[in-house]
């Protein structure tokens, strides 16, 4: 990317700088990828007994209150800081100091709440900035602003994004529908002010055992890994290419809040429906979506997929479906009458 830039403002315009050319400037120039090391999360002892109790636990609820895709919800925190650098670089083979380029916010923290449900729907993330009082910065569309003395999840913030997120979901505000809420078992989760919260929703907490999240939490597993990468994509973007300011001493300053919080909404949009979904799978927290589901617009894809929508139309004018079981006597009165053909 550098080499790109530079090539740019030398006027060379036809300088790829591929992989084979990014090599062998490694190699003349002696130098290599060089990485931080860090220590996996080790799992208990009786995990599997852990891994399979929780899954009945989750699969179980969802059978007998009939719970469906989009009333399943993940949530996690990231904490993410205001440089976002790769912990690989190219340097001097041997080097015993390996250097990135950063503004030096690489320790200045905030944490991003994010949520997704097993349908693949995204509820819009939370962000909680380390200061007493929320910047005032223009914010995008499509983000929550919070701020404390941390810049982390505390039992205020968990009642807020309850309140001010989740609550709001689609067919969550008149709590209706039963649900499910699944996250780890962090202090700020589990206190008795926030479980009475989420009973009031008619939502089932299930609260993922220590030391299991990489196992069990379906963000964790596919799905903050490939937002964080987004953001870093964006990051080295503006480290590139975008417009600095500098104090005094000549010093870079970091990115503004609101343009942060602009790349965590782009990175969470960017996340696909597929990938959320595939998440849940992996998980082993659903298999099938559609097989307990009597929403009226899965019904529909199925019927489109037998080409008989056509032929219902009249009867779903008349009378919306509110079962599957009713949609197939419709499906039983059109045969009688000898105008239904299934292929």
């Amino acid at each position: 990317m550098k080499a790109t830039a530079l090539a740019s403002e030398l006027n060379i315009n036809d300088f790829k700088g591929g992989p084979s050319w990014c090599f062998r400037f490694m190699k003349r120039r002696n130098l290599s990828i060089r990485t931080q090391t860090t220590v996996s999360q080790q799992l208990p002892k009786d995990y599997k007994e852990k891994l399979a109790t929780f899954r009945a636990y989750c699969k179980n609820n969802i059978t007998e209150k009939k719970i469906r895709p989009e009333h399943i919800t993940n949530m996690d925190e990231v904490p993410l800081t205001f440089d976002i650098p790769v912990n690989r670089t190219v340097d001097k083979t041997g080097a015993c100091t390996v250097n990135v380029r950063t503004t030096g916010n690489e320790k200045s923290s905030f944490t991003v709440v994010l949520a997704c449900q097993a349908n693949g729907h995204k509820l819009p993330p939370m962000v909680i900035f380390k200061r007493k009082t929320l910047p005032k910065e223009n914010f995008p569309a499509g983000v929550v602003i919070k701020a404390n003395s941390k810049g982390w999840m505390d039992e205020e913030k968990m009642s807020e994004w309850l309140r001010e997120i989740y609550v709001k979901r689609p067919g969550g505000f008149f709590h209706t529908a039963p649900s499910l809420l699944i996250y780890d078992s962090m202090r700020s989760h589990i206190t008795d002010g926030v479980k009475k919260q989420v009973k009031h929703t008619n939502s089932i907490l299930a609260v993922i055992p220590g030391g299991l999240t990489k196992e069990l939490q379906p963000l964790d597993i596919g799905v903050n890994r490939a937002f964080k990468a987004r953001l870093r994509t964006a990051w080295e973007q503006w480290m590139t290419e975008g417009e600095h300011t500098f104090t005094k001493t000549g010093r870079q300053r970091r990115t503004t809040y609101a343009t942060i919080c602009q790349w965590i909404v782009n990175a969470w949009a960017d996340i696909s429906v597929s990938t959320v979904v595939r998440a849940f799978r992996k998980a082993g927290i659903v298999t099938e979506l559609l097989d307990n589901s009597s929403d009226t617009d899965s019904i529909i894809k199925r019927l489109l997929h037998h080409r008989i929508l056509t032929v219902l139309v009249p009867f779903l004018s008349v009378a919306p479906l509110n079962s599957l079981d009713s949609l197939w006597s419709s499906v039983a009165v059109v045969s009688s009458r000898n105008v239904l053909m299934l292929h």
